[in-house]
């Protein structure tokens, strides 16, 4: 009887192996399936027509390339006109000769209106002599601002002292007075060990030179603002100009 009774646990076992062996079904592995696609998609890429060659199209035409002539308007505020009408002949020059383009005066809305014409070779020209006409309003020299046209890699950067930090009265004019320095003095040492030009109109400062020497400028300006000394300002614009010129 024992016997019997220990043959029977065994042989349930038995049939729920069975049945579960029965229940799970065999899933294809995803690297035989990707295979399969690959291998069908290359018999349709044999199986498809030949690709046809480029298609070549004739040069356009140097007309149709330039397109309308496009003109640009810079407006002047009333305190450069007299300084625009001295140097006028310097401005116009280089805007007519070298890059070809036709520039006025407007008295009746007050503008400096530029150009393209017939003669116009380069497109990029007339941004050129905008940004030249505009460096020169805001009050940078004509030597100065003539890098724009001569140099690809100049940009201009304007911004006002009350949006590094909001100052009124006094503390405003400290601010100032501490980017200037006595007799300029400060401005012209971040000019010099930058390599860019700084104006300071009012409450606005303008910065002209390559990406990262406005850069160097703009964040020693504002860490005169904050209030930094300009001993301490003067050392750390040293050390990253020093970094700098080691990398090139």
């Amino acid at each position: 009887m024992d016997t019997d009774t220990n043959k029977t646990p065994d042989i349930g076992a038995a049939t729920e192996s069975t049945n579960d062996a029965d229940s799970f079904t065999k899933v294809k592995s995803k690297k035989s399936q990707k295979r399969k696609h690959e291998q069908d998609g290359a018999d349709m890429d044999t199986e498809g027509p030949v690709a046809s060659k480029r298609p070549q199209f004739p040069p356009i035409s140097g007309d149709k390339l330039k397109g309308p002539d496009e003109m640009r308007k810079i407006p002047v505020p009333p305190h450069r006109y007299t300084p625009l009408k001295e140097n006028w002949m310097k401005i116009f020059t280089p805007i007519v000769e070298n890059l070809q383009l036709q520039v006025r005066f407007n008295l009746k809305t007050r503008n400096v209106e530029i150009k393209t014409c017939k003669e116009t070779q380069d497109i990029g020209s007339l941004t050129k002599a905008t940004d030249f006409v505009r460096a020169f309003i805001l009050g940078f020299q004509v030597e100065d601002a003539l890098a724009l046209i001569r140099l690809d890699e100049l940009f201009l950067e304007s911004f006002d002292c009350t949006d590094v930090k909001p100052l009124k009265g006094d503390h405003l004019s400290r601010a100032i007075g501490r980017i200037a320095g006595k007799g300029g003095k400060t401005k012209f040492t971040i000019e010099n060990v930058t390599k860019t030009r700084i104006v300071l109109a009012d409450t606005k400062v303008h910065i002209l030179g390559s990406f990262q020497n406005i850069k160097m400028a703009r964040t020693a300006i504002c860490n005169l603002i904050l209030g930094s000394p300009p001993s301490k300002v003067y050392g750390n614009i040293r050390v990253v100009a020093s970094r700098t010129a080691e990398r090139f």
